[in-house]
């Protein structure tokens, strides 16, 4: 029962396209990458004071989820509609049938935020009860769905695999500019803040390029041949 909404959450947006191509190496080296950033994390947060405490760095680790979740709400779609309206007939109609799952990825955190936002704190009002058992089930299942929908960029590899590493530097490069406004959780020197500023975006970049160019030298895939336009 505690599994249930991590599992849901993995089912709903984790990529579903059989066909698709699954590079261990690619696999690898994305949890290498994730790993390296916590842990640079961790260590930023024991190596220097905390301007708020523990609680609020917490908070704020997730609203910097929800924040990427919300920005890939609108970049997402946008990039899917390019790549599409981009591609060389009959790619166009082939790439719409496969639009099913990021369209449940998108409609299922869009349902989360609404349930969040208005569902519960109805169900609080009248049965508080039944808030909080929902809670217990949303919660955990709203910060999964954000996690996940961000680390595969709404399932957009059901669509085709290059969709991922493109989309996946404008993500980080926008949060890049909204970070930019915010005061650094600790007190570091300034060139450890730039570090740990720029660290995300740039080897987001570089590991994009990196499974871009591993697509095309091991599996003949390049963003040409997906929109068509080889010739």
């Amino acid at each position: 029962m505690v599994r249930a909404p991590f599992d849901l959450a993995a089912r709903i947006h984790r990529p579903g396209r059989p066909d698709r191509i699954v590079d261990e190496a690619i696999r690898r080296a994305q949890i290498a990458r994730t790993a390296i950033g916590l842990l640079a994390g961790f260590w930023l947060v024991l190596s220097y004071p905390l301007r708020e405490g523990a609680g609020g760095v917490v908070e704020d680790k997730f609203a910097e989820v929800l924040v990427s979740a919300g920005l890939l709400l609108v970049i997402g779609p946008l990039a899917l509609g390019a790549f599409v309206l981009s591609a060389r007939p009959p790619g166009p109609a082939f790439y719409r049938a496969r639009l099913r799952g990021p369209a449940t990825a998108i409609g299922a955190l869009l349902a989360t935020v609404l349930v969040m936002s208005y569902g519960l704190p109805y169900a609080g009002t009248f049965a508080f009860g039944l808030g909080a058992i929902a809670g217990l089930f949303f919660i955990p299942f709203a910060l999964a769905s954000a996690v996940l929908c961000v680390h595969h960029a709404f399932r957009t590899a059901d669509v085709h695999e290059v969709l991922p590493p493109l989309l996946s530097p404008l993500l980080v490069w926008s949060l890049f500019f909204v970070q930019l406004f915010d005061d650094a959780p600790v007190s570091a020197p300034l060139a450890v803040r730039v570090l740990f500023l720029l660290a995300p975006p740039l080897s987001v970049t570089a590991l994009s390029l990196w499974e871009l160019r591993r697509l095309r030298v091991r599996h003949g895939v390049t963003v040409r041949l997906a929109l068509g336009r080889q010739g």
